[in-house]
């Protein structure tokens, strides 16, 4: 059967497959399983039917499909050796048939399927193209346009895809407006409802201060400065701690950048959030010293195999090195991965007296007793 409209969406699908690369094959393959429904569906019939479509004229043929067997017992599925024989002598028990059906009013039906399944073909591939093209993207920097912003979910406008904030993932001290333009961290990329892919954007997210010290300094970005950990508390306060292996290369300093240029575009992107960047160091005691700045610190002593330091700081220094509400003090461990106990230098020789008279006491007893 030769259907004009039919015809038509091939050339249509020629044209997809130059313009999106949505392949022509995959789009025929996909119209020819939808049309045998529809077959069925409009004829009510039960037979095994098989529709192909030339790719080339657009000609449509429509098959019953018969297993050939000896004894014929379901003739809409089935044709007997000695018929099968009739139409082609080299056919034998357990081959497959393929009878051509009339195509009776079929040609309407199959046009509107073509549509249906040509827009959904486009839908379903573009979908899949966004949703690659995000994912790729994720731990990425991206930047929106804010559409809504009630207090609740922020949605983005990312160009192809919405991006969705979510409370946690929104600094509490940052008020979003419709129109603003922010960038954000993609921390996920999902199937939403329909299979269209929802893009999760954060920027209370910790690597979101990671990435934007990659997009900030060149020396991050090229691998001669590396990030070892971020901790933060969002919109208030973070710790970064970085390393490098070049004894010429100031990490810190780096980071900083002359006059704080380049460590004060990052906390304007944050709005005002603090940041503390310190140097990594194999040493605990030297690495947990400098993720308590700026608190200046006397000792530490630390314990290996609880993970756990005991750090002593001058009396003055004690309240800025827990931090208002312990944050300091917080940073820092999660920072270093370190449980930290802090004491003044008065509180610390106020537990090593107490100590010292508990061991005279213990002597004492033991010489009683002897």
């Amino acid at each position: 059967m030769k259907n004009v409209d039919v015809k038509e969406f091939i050339k249509a699908m020629e044209e997809l497959e130059k313009e999106r690369g949505i392949s022509k094959e995959y789009l025929i393959e996909s119209l020819e399983a939808a049309l045998v429904t529809a077959y069925k569906r409009e004829f009510d019939t039960v037979d095994n039917v098989k529709i192909t479509i030339d790719d080339k004229t657009g000609e449509l043929h429509i098959y019953s499909v018969r297993d050939v067997v000896e004894v014929l017992e379901d003739p809409l599925l089935e044709i007997d050796l000695e018929a099968a024989r009739k139409i082609d002598s080299n056919y034998n028990i357990g081959d497959v048939v393929n009878l051509e059906i009339p195509p009776k009013d079929f040609g309407r039906i199959a046009a509107q399927t073509a549509k249906q399944v040509v827009v959904q073909k486009i839908r379903e591939v573009e979908r899949n193209m966004v949703f690659t093209e995000f994912n790729d993207k994720k731990g990425e920097i991206v930047t929106g346009l804010i559409q809504k912003a009630d207090g609740g979910v922020v949605v983005m406008d990312l160009g192809k895809l919405e991006g969705v904030m979510p409370l946690k993932e929104q600094i509490s001290t940052e008020h979003y407006k419709v129109n603003d333009k922010v960038k954000a961290y993609v921390v996920d990329v999902e199937r939403g409802a329909k299979g269209n892919p929802q893009v999760i954007v954060s920027r209370s997210h910790p690597d979101f201060v990671r990435k934007l010290f990659e997009f900030e300094i060149p020396e991050i970005y090229e691998g001669l400065i590396e990030i070892m950990s971020v901790s933060r508390d969002a919109g208030s306060r973070s710790k970064v701690a970085v390393y490098s292996k070049n004894q010429d290369i100031d990490p810190v300093g780096s980071c900083v950048g002359q006059k704080g240029i380049r460590i004060q575009n990052i906390i304007n992107e944050l709005h005002g959030e603090k940041i503390d960047v310190i140097e990594w160091n194999e040493d605990p005691a030297i690495y947990i010293a400098a993720a308590l700045l700026p608190a200046q610190v006397m000792a530490v002593d630390v314990r290996e195999e609880e993970k756990f330091a005991q750090v002593v700081v001058p009396d003055d220094q004690l309240s800025l090195a827990i931090g208002k509400a312990g944050q300091n003090a917080r940073l820092a461990a999660r920072l270093t991965n370190w449980k930290i106990d802090i004491k003044s230098e008065t509180q610390m020789r106020e537990i090593l007296l107490k100590q010292a008279e508990g061991n005279e006491e213990e002597e004492g007893s033991e010489s009683a007793e002897n």
